[in-house]
């Protein structure tokens, strides 16, 4: 490569990259090749080498799963996929109850149908209508049966980048060349606008053969989408892959899945607290980050519990942490006598203590403070007192201190792990929420459509796709789950102070829920934004950091 491009340094240090881009590549007829790395195949090779080392046999692999398993389905029509590749978004767990997917090309489909091509191509709503005919036990409609290899896999609808070059082909008259440069034109179309030339030629093309003008608008309009997230078939089904995978093994074993997922963050939609909440809503048991037991790594016990890895506290030092877990092969007495073993700093040290690591040693978590300030620092003789204490005498009786309270345990929790596995944040306010007429989402799912409700809970995901006309999705989560909010455009100028900046938001509006049963697919749509986050002082919450997956 060295000798046929030229190669420099990238930004990030041990990265190369070179000067040209793909049409440079193309126009010197050289090879290009795409390597695409995901986080997801890091999770699932951690996951799989947990399963395998907990069940005592070979390294397993993705061709170990066993395929087409229903439960996994049923799992995935509910849309109970925190966590899993690709249908954990909003706009993915929207669609999975109602496109219901029962099988691996299902999942194909469901990969590519929510992309902004299809949806800015229109090719949604009449592929979730020729789903629903199917189910009727209905025939396929196609624009023209000449259009049956092309389009019968998909019930007549496009949507695929293969899909279109059929098309182009079979319905407009093109040649397989004429075809292919029409796929070019698809990912430059806006750069370039080369995607303009071939607009009169496939319409007209389609309209000679005795296809409807909406079928053939439809069709360039579909087009246009792939322009910048064209998704061939190919990728489509690599990705179904990946998948069905993760949704096996979080069905499956979901500790396992939870461990693999934490040791390979950051990844995916959701952050450590959202992963670890919905594995112990899925009877998970996690155990917090300890300074006798944990690893640097999180981990998985025989008895299929997850103890959260060291590397889960904020400013704690990965060749403290090492050290700690080599000094253990003898037991210790104190937090002291643990700082001098294992020759910890003062920040290590300290963030131990305010992660709570060191129960086991000095108590509560104020007491573990205590005495992490109280110890010597390293290097100082044996024989000194730190100098906090410099003054105290030595036959001094040993000072205990109250515990904190669950609030400040709380937001000490969410400062030093970003997490609590003690209480959520909102559930701590439940009886002033309640008292307001503000219900959790666990009820709000047990409502009928178009009920006016109430809501409140943090903020953890902001987003604004460009296919959704100026539409801000919010999810609000509480105790009892998530709740997806639709924000109308209007409503993001009038409140857009309180939509951009509250942790704690509240909101009115009508409570929409179409389906019913575990596939119903449920949304609040807004009429009035409050920012709450004031109210987080009553339970000495005010600090709270809350890490919200804002316009990714």
């Amino acid at each position: 490569l060295t000798q046929t491009v030229p190669v420099i340094p990238a930004a990030m240090a041990g990265r190369t990259t070179i000067e040209w881009d793909k049409d440079d590549i193309d126009a010197l007829g050289l090879l290009k090749v795409d390597v695409l790395a995901l986080g997801m195949l890091t999770a699932l090779k951690r996951t799989l080498d947990l399963v395998s080392h907990r069940k005592g046999c070979r390294p397993m692999g993705l061709a170990d799963i066993p395929a087409e398993d229903p439960s996994v389905y049923d799992m995935i029509c509910r849309a109970d996929t925190v966590g899993v590749f690709q249908i954990e978004s909003r706009a993915q767990m929207s669609m999975l109850p109602r496109l219901r997917p029962r099988c691996f090309y299902d999942l194909v489909v469901e990969v590519a149908l929510v992309r902004p091509g299809p949806i800015q191509g229109g090719m949604v709503h009449p592929y979730l209508q020729a789903r629903e005919r199917q189910r009727q036990g209905k025939p396929i409609q196609l624009p023209n049966p000449a259009l049956q290899p092309a389009l019968a896999r998909t019930l007549g609808i496009p949507i695929f980048q293969e899909q279109v070059m059929q098309i182009a082909i079979i319905a407009a008259g093109f040649t397989p060349g004429e075809a292919d440069g029409l796929r070019r034109s698809m990912a430059a179309w806006r750069r370039k606008g080369g995607i303009e030339k071939y607009k009169h030629r496939l319409i007209q093309g389609m309209l000679d053969r005795g296809y409807e003008p909406a079928f053939a608008e439809a069709v360039f309009r579909q087009i246009e989408g792939f322009g910048e997230y064209g998704f061939p078939e190919s990728h489509a089904a690599s990705f179904a892959l990946l998948v069905y995978a993760s949704a096996w093994l979080k069905h499956h074993e979901p500790a396992a899945f939870l461990v693999g997922m934490l040791n390979s963050l950051p990844m995916g939609f959701y952050g450590p607290s959202q992963l670890v909440q919905d594995a112990r809503r899925h009877q998970v048991k996690v155990l917090p980050p300890d300074a006798l037991h944990s690893d640097w790594e999180s981990t998985l016990t025989p008895e299929g519990t997850v103890r959260l890895g060291l590397k889960t506290i904020a400013s704690l030092s990965q060749e403290g942490a090492e050290r700690l877990i080599t000094a253990r092969q003898r037991p210790w007495t104190s937090t002291a006598e643990l700082a001098q073993s294992a020759q910890l700093n003062r920040t290590d040290l300290l963030a131990l203590a305010r992660a709570d690591a060191l129960h086991g040693l000095s108590g509560h978590r104020r007491q573990q403070l205590w005495d992490a300030t109280g110890c010597r620092p390293m290097g100082v003789p044996l024989n000194a007192k730190a100098p906090l204490l410099q003054d105290l005498p030595s036959h001094s009786t040993p000072i205990e201190l109250p515990p904190a309270t669950l609030g400040e345990n709380v937001l000490l929790d969410y400062q030093s792990t970003g997490l609590s596995l003690r209480a959520h944040p909102v559930g701590l306010l439940r009886s002033a929420l309640l008292t307001h007429g503000l219900q959790t989402a666990e009820m709000l799912r047990k409502l009928p459509n178009q009920r006016r409700v109430r809501a409140c809970g943090l903020v953890i995901a902001r987003q604004r796709p460009g296919s959704a006309q100026g539409v801000v999705f919010v999810t609000l989560e509480d105790e009892t789950g998530t709740v997806q909010v639709i924000v109308p455009p209007e409503m993001v100028d009038q409140q857009r102070e309180t939509l951009l900046q509250a942790r704690l938001m509240a909101v009115y509006g009508r409570w929409q829920k179409h389906g019913t049963g575990e596939h119903a697919v449920c949304h609040l749509l807004a009429h009035q934004l409050i920012n709450l986050t004031p109210w987080l002082e009553q339970v000495a919450l005010q600090d709270l950091p809350v890490a919200s997956h804002d316009f990714h």
